[in-house]
């Protein structure tokens, strides 16, 4: 089974919060709660998200700020905006600050929910149609299997390839090592450890300090990529 997406809502006002998880919660979805920015930044750093629900104001970083990092980090995460500001040039401010969708307060439960399945969509439609993915100077063909770091291929191995093709097209989101593995023995899943030992001798300047190829304790592998081609 599919496990179900993964939502971050960001608002510091407390009974939004718990309405918003609530309500999504009973559609389907995994949410997490938090009340500003800085703990939503603790959150993206140590789990996958499929979507984010950002309010604007916010005390500390707003969430206008919060969407340009996070946008200059080139992260693919789709963001629905919140705001009590209805103005067009408070939307159009929303939308330029990198966010997918913007929604004014007061709104009905129905639409953010309509509003949030389209953002999924759109973004799995992109992870299933793009061709190529960048990280750091490397960018990875997935039609094609191949890597190359400044203009330079790298050699990669079958299994190499495959497991990097999973990674790249979860997005950054967790694959876990049997899915990697195929769902095949325990001890192709051993190997699949192994696999992951050599791409970061390929990939990382410090293999045992990763920048790109992380281990998620307990679920499995990451790809943390900078943008996505389609």
């Amino acid at each position: 089974m599919t496990e179900a997406p993964h939502i971050l809502v960001i608002d510091d006002d407390a009974r939004l919060r718990v309405l918003l998880k609530d309500f999504l919660s009973t559609k389907g979805y995994r949410v997490t709660a938090v009340a500003s920015a800085m703990a939503a930044s603790k959150m993206i750093a140590g789990l996958a998200f499929d979507a984010i629900v950002l309010d604007v104001m916010m005390p500390g970083e707003n969430g206008l700020s919060f969407v340009k990092r996070l946008r200059n980090k080139v992260m693919p995460l789709p963001v629905l905006m919140l705001s009590a500001m209805a103005e067009s040039a408070d939307r159009i401010s929303g939308l330029e600050s990198g966010s997918d969708d913007y929604l004014v307060k007061p709104f009905e439960p129905q639409e953010l929910l309509l509003r949030l399945q389209s953002l999924l969509r759109r973004s799995q439609t992109i992870a299933m149609e793009m061709t190529k993915i960048n990280f750091g100077p490397f960018s990875f063909e997935i039609k094609l299997g191949e890597l190359v770091k400044s203009g330079k291929i790298v050699k990669l191995t079958s299994s190499e390839r495959d497991i990097l093709r999973l990674l790249v097209r979860a997005s950054g989101k967790v694959v876990s090592r049997d899915a990697l593995a195929g769902g095949e023995s325990l001890d192709a899943t051993r190997k699949v450890d192994v696999q992951i030992n050599r791409l970061r001798q390929k990939i990382e300047d410090d293999p045992g300090m990763p920048r790109y190829l992380q281990t998620v304790r307990g679920q499995g592998y990451a790809l943390l990529t900078d943008r996505i081609d389609a």
